[in-house]
């Protein structure tokens, strides 16, 4: 038996073989015999009433099978945290009453009707077949006309307002605290739209199983929530829907919300025939949820010594047709929104606004990247009005152990702000001597630059939520264990957590990661793990698997085989944000990152080009160190995107960018010319063998950092991004 430590070493993926051969399976890869083919018919406008849907002309074209329209639907809502979405948007039959108004599109990626044919081009053909009246109702596409009184209500049956998610924090005297301010900036920011385009768009084969379960294959990142949505929308117990998730080409949260699994198998319970849908990139683009707009308020105070004394934010996000998860990304950005810092003055106020844009979802740093962009870029303003230096300035006023947060209370400890900064800066060999460029800048047209920036996240579901997550362990053998089966339902969407969950069971085990066998991502056969968010698997997994394991051994030891053990982990509680002042234990567990950037600037283009990154992260462990660059790495590349390629334009609740021909992703010559990751190991108490989460922390400081070293390179700053040549030029004074 082996006695190896697994944890801190860089094994190869347990996925990569078969992911690099072709060998695994996405779901659009999937097939059955019988299959039949799935497209679906889009509002394609923002808000209209739906007076009729006539499938008639579809119902009598070649190889069409079935129609479905929303009076198919036994229960028509669904929504990962209030069901406030039709799944099929049309009239109701009379006499049926839904939880939400089913006859109203709000956005354009609202479905009308699914067309089930023999094969996917007689589907096509037909969905273009159907005939739908509609009433165009007014659009309301900018969240703070959706906010005024006499905005009309996309939701009226949830009250009087299109304001959704409402937080406030209010924490000592800000009032006090600026009369004693020597420095006050004040400043106003956007965030934009970003688009996940993960490499799958969204696919799926449901089908009826041996057992006579409903199953669902799709990509998801929660198989029990997706049942659940599934079953409620189509009236069946949870026992008889099953999901299962293939292998899963990217997600970044955007597969939180469900987008085709509702309509999949309410085709496949009809028909007890498989059915398979792939979206195409389009219908991508328009009918998933994005990472939400958002637009920023500071003033923030300092005294001359450097030290913050107040903050007053506001922060208006476009939640847009639906809820999606707006409440909770909303949350942690009234959360991170006064930075890594401590601030005894503490006034802000957080709104989500329901809108007919695309709506607002989860989607990497869940919220954090807006707040800490509007932060950072008031640090970085401050520094400069007070003559320090950005990286002291932040050092001075970093959170310490024992620190309060805006919402009262002090961080779980360890805090590592400290050793992140001072890892970055180190590492960049930040000097306190660097001058900015003069007035006239040079002769050259390139200008550079420097920025930092620092942020934190939360580890785990928040606000009260009992965080838990579910494992089973197997040993089967005689006088050693020669075999290992390790159940967990935990998605793989790229991050590895598969492979760390076997390095986590041979270590908890003392065996060999090849005698393990995994099974995972199915819910009939494994129990609740919690999604795969806010940066929780490595850690929620891991302490479930130790439990398990350490249960089986003790089986294994008295002679008990096979020794089987399941183990339910139930992190730190934590508690709701009080609605007037938001004092709170919001969070069980945060991480913390810092980074510093370098930048050319080309003046008569406008074009900004990263030439050097540096990221230093706390993961408490690295389990797998190898994985963890890699998802620095990832994360700083799919940042650079969100800071300067990709401009995700909508005019009137209508994507005006919706093909990757036109949204600009980062490709191989756009993406920084070096990213240098320092792993930053401060062990969490609560994690297992002192691992925190990485997914999205590497995401969050990276477009504050770039628009710093803009302003470095040029005196400017740019209160907007992306930083697109055209901005930045306007900004220049060039256009």
């Amino acid at each position: 038996m082996a006695t190896e430590p697994m944890i801190g070493r860089s094994i190869p993926r347990v996925d990569a073989h078969g992911k690099v051969t072709g060998k695994t399976l996405y779901p659009g890869d999937l097939s059955m015999k019988g299959m039949l083919f799935m497209k679906i018919l889009f509002a394609e406008r923002p808000h209209a009433l739906v007076k009729k849907v006539d499938t008639s002309r579809a119902e009598k074209a070649d190889g069409v099978v079935a129609v479905y329209t929303s009076k198919d639907i036994p229960l028509n809502e669904y929504g990962l945290q209030i069901p406030d979405q039709p799944v099929l948007c049309g009239p109701s039959p009379s006499g049926r009453r839904d939880g939400v108004r089913a006859d109203i599109v709000r956005f354009v990626g609202d479905q009308i009707a699914v067309v089930v044919a023999e094969s996917e081009v007689q589907a096509e053909a037909a969905v273009k077949s159907i005939e739908v009246e509609y009433e165009d109702l007014p659009v309301l596409s900018d969240p703070i006309t959706a906010m005024k009184p006499d905005a009309p209500l996309l939701h009226p049956e949830r009250g009087n307002s299109n304001v959704c998610v409402r937080y406030k924090i209010r924490k000592g005297s800000v009032d006090e605290g600026f009369a004693r301010a020597d420095v006050i900036v004040e400043g106003e920011y956007q965030t934009p739209v970003q688009e996940h385009a993960y490499l799958q768009p969204e696919a799926g084969l449901a089908y009826i199983d041996e057992e006579g379960h409903l199953t669902v294959a799709a990509g998801g990142q929660w198989t029990h929530a997706d049942r659940e949505g599934i079953a409620h929308a189509l009236g069946l117990p949870q026992e008889k829907v099953r999901v299962i998730y293939p292998a899963i080409g990217g997600a970044f949260g955007g597969r939180e919300d469900l987008s085709v699994q509702i309509v999949l198998a309410l085709a496949a319970w009809k028909l007890q025939r498989p059915i398979k849908i792939i979206w195409s990139r389009r219908e991508s683009i328009i009918g998933h949820g994005k990472r939400h707009a958002v637009i920023l308020k500071a003033k923030w105070g300092a005294t001359k010594d450097g030290k913050l004394i107040a903050v007053e934010n506001e922060i208006i996000g476009d939640g847009g047709a639906y809820m999606y998860t707006s409440n909770k990304v909303l949350g942690n950005s009234t959360i991170t929104s006064t930075g890594p810092y401590f601030v005894p003055n503490v006034k802000t106020d957080v709104y989500g606004v329901y809108t007919n844009n695309v709506p607002g979802a989860a989607f990497r740093g869940f919220g954090a990247p807006q707040a800490l962009f509007m932060a950072e870029s008031q640090m970085g303003k401050l520094a400069e009005k007070l003559g320090m230096d950005p990286v002291e300035f932040r050092l001075r006023n970093a959170l310490r152990d024992g620190d309060t947060l805006g919402v009262g209370t002090p961080a779980p400890g360890p805090v590592s702000v400290v050793q992140v900064m001072e890892a970055a800066r180190d590492k960049f060999n930040w000097t306190t001597d660097h001058r900015p460029p003069t007035a006239d800048h040079s002769q050259s047209a390139i200008l550079h630059g420097r920025g930092f920036a620092a942020g934190f996240k939360n580890v785990g579901f928040s606000f009260g939520y009992q965080e838990n997550c579910w494992a089973r362990v197997e040993l089967h053998g005689n006088g050693n264990i020669e075999r290992v089966v390790l159940s967990h339902a935990s998605a793989e969407v790229g991050q590895g957590t598969h492979t760390v969950m076997i390095q986590m069971a041979a270590h908890a085990l003392g065996v060999p990661t090849d005698i393990i066998e995994l099974k995972t991502s199915d819910s009939a056969a494994q129990g609740n793990p919690g999604s795969v968010s806010a940066s929780r698997m490595t850690f929620m997994s891991g302490n479930a698997i130790k439990g398990a394991a350490e249960a089986a051994l003790a089986k294994w030891k008295a002679e008990e085989r096979p020794s089987i053990a399941e183990f339910k982990y139930l992190a730190p509680p934590t508690t709701h944000m009080d609605e007037e002042t938001g004092y709170s234990m919001p969070n069980f567990a945060y991480a913390y990152s810092a980074q510093a950037v370098e930048v050319e600037v080309d003046t008569e283009t406008g074009h900004v080009r990263v030439l050097r990154v540096v990221a230093a992260d706390d993961v408490g462990k690295a389990i797998n160190p190898g994985q963890v660059v890699g998802q620095i790495e990832g994360a700083v590349v799919q940042a650079h995107g969100y800071a300067i390629t990709e401009d995700f334009i909508t005019k009137d609740g209508r994507v005006l960018t919706d093909q990757l021909s036109n949204y600009l992703l980062p490709t191989i010559l756009d993406i920084p010319e070096t990213v240098e990751s320092v792993l930053v190991e401060v062990p969490d108490p609560n994690g297992p063998w002192g691992a925190r989460g990485i997914g999205e922390l590497p995401f969050l400081p990276y477009a504050a950092a770039v628009g710093a070293a803009i302003h470095d390179a040029t005196g400017v700053w740019i209160d907007e991004f992306p930083f697109t040549p055209e901005r930045v030029l306007r900004a220049l004074g060039k256009i």
